[in-house]
């Protein structure tokens, strides 16, 4: 039971590095909170469906079962 979870906190951790390495740079962001530039674009209007904001959900997924896995492993031991 202990392998099986070491395999998986493995392909947890590894699916975190490339969830979070795989969004885009925020900042780009802070020169249009200093310009007070409007953006009315669809992404704008449909931000809940954009690939940025599925990759910020699949992250937070992948640590809250990692962190569940690592209290899992320590309680077997």
């Amino acid at each position: 039971m202990q392998n099986i979870l070491l395999i998986f906190e493995g392909i947890l951790g590894l699916a975190t590095i490339i969830t979070v390495y795989m969004q885009p740079s925020k900042a780009d962001a802070l020169s249009g909170l200093i310009q007070g530039s409007t953006k009315d674009t669809f992404f704008a209007k449909n931000k809940s469906r954009t690939k940025e904001v599925i990759l910020v959900r699949l992250t937070v997924i992948f640590m809250a079962l990692f962190a569940i896995n690592t209290v899992l492993l320590n309680l077997i031991k």
